[in-house]
């Protein structure tokens, strides 16, 4: 940045060179020593190769050393400054080799526009910047065109210098850039060109102006289509609601419920769908994210534990967040128990039938129902609710179903025993386990569900093994064919002939 914008500033405007020589090869000095310092620091930058991190240093040096960046580095740190001896300190242009570094000045946005959490404000000071740059070198283009052409000889250059007005360099570098944002952007007027080659210059200036506009345009669009996406995916939902309910004449008093659920989703950040975010990671890095987020969580359950790590992972990654509005049951008694419920955020009240008197009131980190989805045999409560829980504010929880823990248990029956017997435990202490029933065979009916379960999976293992039988008798034929083809394009030498 120093090297874009003061080197064209200083070799246009003779003042800013001279007045400030002694800091300027001070700061040229402080500028080629970190350019040989970066030179150094990319020596020893390691890469990544067949996903490994190289960090030989013999490597580096030499993958370095070969590459196309080690060329420009080069040419940037040729300590042209020598020329002033030949030229004088006049021409600070001699320096315009240190410009081609800019590719590093890229690579630095870009990595940190990758690692910033605020990446649409970095895109548009990037766009300011670059747009900046872009107008202060055509004021100082400007300066030289009219020092060229001569001060005050006309309307369009700037005026003569000689005036005290216009003479000081804070008003020539102000004019020059005036009339560069105004011919850029093009939103004022200047002065009519009256030579020829001020309207080439003119022209050429309208032509970038353009540019820069379209630039400008439609980055800022893209800017504010990507800092509005969420809001406009989550108002489209709204609105899609908003038409079904007028469409089915929903009641005015649910509709005014639905809407303020949707407002307290995207006041509190809570519209975003996490399984639609995390789909685009790998399974490793999103089994991670849903353990760092829940894992905690579902230890408070004392039927988790002591669970091995393997069956708490497949379960934290399938657990659903609901957000239940104020007065909504979360369940009622004698209703069948298919989910168990971990209270994250809000309160929960354990109600009478009237759904006014409140017996307890859960909290953060409270659970309930883990005991009716594993169906444990004996339960005097089966797996029916014993208690209405209803919602006193807006509270988000975490729901696992009970398919979702037997799936996740058929592949860990050891865990699935452990478990039971907890919960076998844990009715006994309350006097909610019926012995004798609990002492007798396997349930019939878990006996049909296994069955019926086995048959399912047949009938998947024979869809599977008839694709795969079609695909492979296809590619047969196709082999098939070929073969045909290429013996009908062989053609047989001729028998060789003895010689007499």
């Amino acid at each position: 940045m120093y090297n874009w914008t003061l080197i064209i500033a200083r070799a246009c405007f003779e003042e800013l060179q001279s007045d400030y020589l002694i800091y300027w090869i001070f700061m040229d000095l402080t500028c080629d020593s970190i350019y040989i310092a970066d030179m150094v620091l990319r020596t020893r930058t390691g890469y990544l190769e067949q996903g490994l991190l190289v960090n030989d240093e013999k490597k580096l040096r030499d993958r370095y050393l070969q590459s196309f960046q080690y060329k420009l580095d080069m040419v940037s740190v040729i300590p042209t400054d020598l020329l002033y001896a030949v030229v004088g300190f006049r021409y600070p242009e001699v320096r315009m080799n240190k410009l081609v570094r800019y590719n590093r000045m890229l690579e630095f946005f870009q990595r940190t526009e990758t690692r910033t959490n605020y990446p649409n404000l970095l895109r548009i000071t990037n766009l300011v910047m670059y747009i900046v740059i872009i107008i202060h070198w055509n004021a100082c283009l400007y300066y030289t065109f009219s020092k060229t052409v001569g001060f005050g000889s006309t309307r369009f250059v700037y005026p003569d210098p000689t005036d005290p007005e216009f003479g000081r360099l804070v008003r020539k570098y102000a004019y020059s850039m005036y009339w560069s944002t105004l011919t850029l952007t093009t939103i004022g007027e200047t002065p009519p060109p009256e030579e020829n080659g001020e309207y080439f210059f003119v022209v050429t200036d309208f032509l970038v102006g353009v540019l820069i506009f379209a630039t400008i345009v439609g980055n800022v669009g893209s800017m504010i289509t990507n800092m509005n996406a969420a809001r406009a995916n989550f108002q489209a939902r709204i609105d899609a609601i908003k038409q079904y309910m007028a469409f089915r004449k929903v009641t005015k008093d649910l509709e005014k419920r639905v809407i303020k659920w949707f407002d307290y989703l995207w006041t509190n950040k809570k519209a975003v769908d996490e399984r639609e975010v995390l789909k685009y990671l790998p399974d490793k890095l999103r089994a991670e994210i849903a353990i760092n987020v829940h894992l905690d969580t579902l230890k408070k359950v004392r039927i988790f534990a002591d669970c091995e790590a393997g069956l708490l992972v497949e379960l934290v990654l399938k657990l659903q967040p609901q957000v239940f509005s104020p007065g909504d049951y979360i369940c009622k008694k004698g209703d069948i128990g298919r989910e168990m419920y971990i209270i994250k955020e809000g309160k929960l009240a354990v109600v009478a039938d009237d759904g006014v008197t409140q017996f307890v009131v859960l909290s953060d980190g409270s659970y309930f129902g883990e005991i009716s989805i594993l169906s444990i045999k004996g339960s005097k409560a089966g797996n029916r609710r014993t208690a209405n829980i209803r919602s006193i504010g807006y509270s988000d929880v975490f729901c696992l179903s009970k398919d979702d823990l037997m799936e996740a248990l058929t592949e860990y029956p050891d865990a699935k025993t452990i478990l039971e017997e907890k919960g076998r435990q844990i009715l006994l202490r309350d006097g909610l386990l019926d012995l004798e029933v609990s002492a007798m065979g396997p349930d019939p009916k878990d006996t049909e569900e296994k069955v019926a379960h086995m048959y399912n999976s047949l009938d998947v293992l024979q869809t599977r093994y008839a694709r795969l039988l079609a695909e492979h008798e296809a590619s047969q034929s196709k082999l098939k064919h070929r073969l045909t083809k290429l013996e009908r394009k062989w053609v047989p030498p001729p028998p060789a002939t003895k010689e007499d």
